[in-house]
């Protein structure tokens, strides 16, 4: 492509990003985020603001120490402060002591925030503003100008907020970049003024030398819109986040916003290999900030391409295009096939060669399983998340009469120390199982009942299985259905069980927490020995 349709990708998940509700990023958290970007091809990586906090100083130190190998790391700071000379501010020596070649240094253009925030005049803003980027620009570094509150102060004073970046223009900054600080302005405003400052400002249409940007916040739920409308109105810097993080309702989401730029109208924002590894880089970056996944989020979402009703499983086995935007693995998603009590023949089919079985649509058991699946989940079993299960019943239809063990019966004792200074409980787990005619009784004591209860069972049957040794709960979580009927409610229980190599999830459902705890339990050592099972006769199939 040419050099008019390249976007430039400005992340700022390591400073705006960070300063999200329930963000906190160690020093080995921002490099490694650093790192996966500069492998994504992000140009340009702010990095936070060194001087601010000791672990920014840090962050920069250590880059310096191992460059990243394509982006530009970024050092941000706010303008020199009022009636102090730019070469005297201590905030400025930190920017240069971080050492990188780009620096984004943003200014006010509200005059409201210059009246009552800076507590200044609108002259001394702008000599500020000028004097900061001279001084920097002096000193060898490239200034990305971000212009703070920029739509707000158009709307209340576009005379003055012109001014301001004519300041940062004149004084050598490469990059002027508008903000929607606030986040207010919608997609109809923003490329109405943006065109307005294109047609003010030729030398933003006729020189490489300077360019415009964007960065917007989503308080409205319209930053990604408003950054689409930026780009087509002429700026060709997007400033952003991974999965939309920072303060308030977060900035402009970059695993939205790219895919959209590139696949759907035609600019380049990252190489195409690159571009495919935005849905795991987005995951990574989830588990770092120590934040759930967002599984619906559009591009990068586990359910993005999830396909639920049996209408949409049969159109889509026929041709992806019926019920897909565009292809999952070009941004390093995957097609999935959902199994619920919408699903039709063609989800159970879908399920059966996944697992290895041999059904086909006119077999009887094919609509066996079908009716069996909704009626468990009119029950309140949920199979979406329990794939694990759903093999399983799949398996008991087919292979009728196959039982590894037999419940008796358990029984689950609590004692509960509510004293402040022995807070501690301790539950005692009995079961008694029947595995193959012989009837076994066994103890087991834990913190909670859910776990000397897995306990119990584990002593019980490791005897005859004892591949169960290697099997350890990963996840538990506990759903309430029908919360109007208070604790005599439904329970659903999802549990995570692990091999240390495969993991996988299985389904339990009661009024009783207990019954639907065991319930889970069970099919997840179920299963566990499945696959070591499937797992020995592949490796037979293939010597």
């Amino acid at each position: 492509m040419n050099q008019e349709s390249t976007i430039w990708i400005y992340d700022t998940t390591l400073r705006d990003g960070s300063q999200g509700e329930g963000i906190s990023l160690s020093l080995e958290d921002k490099l490694k985020i650093a790192r996966q970007l500069d492998r994504m091809g992000v140009p340009f990586i702010e990095g936070g603001w060194p001087g601010a906090n000791p672990k920014d100083v840090q962050f920069f130190w250590r880059l310096q120490e191992e460059p990243l190998k394509t982006s530009k790391v970024v050092a941000f700071c706010s303008t020199r402060r009022p009636n102090l000379a730019a070469a005297e501010d201590k905030m400025l020596q930190a920017i240069l002591a971080a050492g990188t070649q780009w620096v984004t240094i943003f200014g006010k253009s509200w005059d409201l925030h210059v009246k009552e925030t800076l507590k200044t005049s609108l002259d001394e803003n702008l000599a500020m503003i000028r004097d900061t980027i001279e001084y920097l620009r002096s000193q060898g570094r490239k200034v990305i100008y971000d212009a703070e509150h920029w739509f707000d102060g158009y709307k209340h004073n576009s005379e003055y907020a012109v001014k301001t970046i004519r300041t940062a223009l004149e004084a050598g900054a490469e990059w002027l970049v508008l903000c929607d600080t606030n986040g207010g302005t919608l997609p109809h405003e923003v490329s109405q003024i943006i065109t307005e400052i294109m047609a003010g400002f030729p030398e933003l249409n006729s020189s490489d030398s300077v360019r415009l940007g964007i960065h917007t916040h989503n308080d409205s739920g319209t930053a990604v819109a408003n950054a689409i409308a930026a780009v087509m109105s002429g700026a060709t810097m997007v400033q952003g986040t991974i999965n939309g993080y920072g303060e308030r309702c977060g900035n402009a989401n970059l695993c939205t916003l790219i895919p959209n730029l590139q696949l759907k109208l035609g600019y380049h924002c990252l190489a195409d290999q690159q571009l495919g590894q935005l849905s795991p880089t987005s995951r990574l970056i989830s588990e770092i900030v120590n934040l759930a996944p967002d599984d619906h989020a559009p591009f990068v979402g586990r359910s993005a391409f999830a396909h639920k009703a049996g209408v949409h499983v049969s159109a889509v086995a026929k041709n992806p295009l019926t019920y897909e935007h565009i292809q999952p693995e070009l941004i390093g998603n995957q097609r999935r096939i959902v199994i619920s009590d919408q699903s039709g023949l063609s989800n159970v089919l879908h399920y059966a060669a996944k697992f290895g079985i041999n059904l086909g649509k006119q077999d009887v058991s094919c609509r066996q399983i079908l009716e069996k699946l909704k009626a468990l989940e009119n029950e309140g079993y949920q199979f979406e998340a329990a794939e694990a299960s759903f093999e399983l019943l799949m398996r008991s239809i087919l292979e009728p009469g196959k039982q590894l063990f037999q419940l008796k019966g358990f029984q689950v004792h609590c004692d509960i120390h509510q004293e402040i200074d022995n807070p501690a409980s301790k539950a005692l787990a009995t079961i008694k199982v029947e595995v193959d005619g012989k009837n076994l009784l066994e103890v087991a004591e834990a913190n909670g009942p859910v776990a000397a209860l897995d306990l119990a069972l584990r002593k019980a049957l490791v005897k005859f299985y004892p591949e169960i040794a290697n099997f350890n709960l990963a996840d538990y979580k506990v759903r309430i259905l029908d919360g109007s009927a208070g604790t005599a409610a439904k329970t659903r229980v999802l549990v995570e069980s692990t091999n240390g190599v495969e993991r996988w999830t299985t389904v339990g459902v009661s009024v009783n927490i207990l019954d639907a705890s065991y319930q889970a339990v069970v099919e997840g050592m179920e299963y566990g020995l499945l696959l070591q099972t499937l797992n020995k006769n592949k490796v037979s199939i293939t010597n």
